[in-house]
């Protein structure tokens, strides 16, 4: 995995055979979002296609885990919106590493974006 060498699971595809192997409903993934995007794309697609097994997401905005903002290449907004319309209503996680000069700020602006 980019960033996790030697991380074991690295493809959505994978961490679902690992659930599907287990047999167990209590089994869930951490989507990240972030990952999702630079190892294999499609994130709205496996949002949608993956629903079942996801019990929990995370965000970080593309590239290099910085803010959610014009500069980086996520929609968030429209990611948002695919969560939601999974039916999924914990939380989602927020990683970044911030680059504004008050992260406070960064973060508020970053729960904007995602409060759809």
């Amino acid at each position: 995995m980019k960033g996790h060498p030697g991380y074991q699971c690295d493809t959505a595809e994978w961490a679902i055979a690992v659930c599907d192997a287990v047999g167990s409903e209590h089994l869930k993934i951490l989507y990240d979002i972030y990952h999702q995007q630079i190892m294999q794309g499609d994130v709205i697609a496996r949002i949608r296609q993956y629903r079942d097994y996801i019990g929990h997401y995370h965000t970080a905005g593309v590239p290099g885990r910085r803010e959610l903002d014009d500069r980086q290449e996520i929609n968030y907004p429209a990611v948002m919106r695919a969560i939601v319309e999974s039916g999924y209503d914990g939380f989602v996680g927020h990683e970044f590493i911030p680059t504004w000069d008050d992260p406070l700020a960064a973060l508020r602006h970053a729960i904007g974006v995602c409060d759809v």
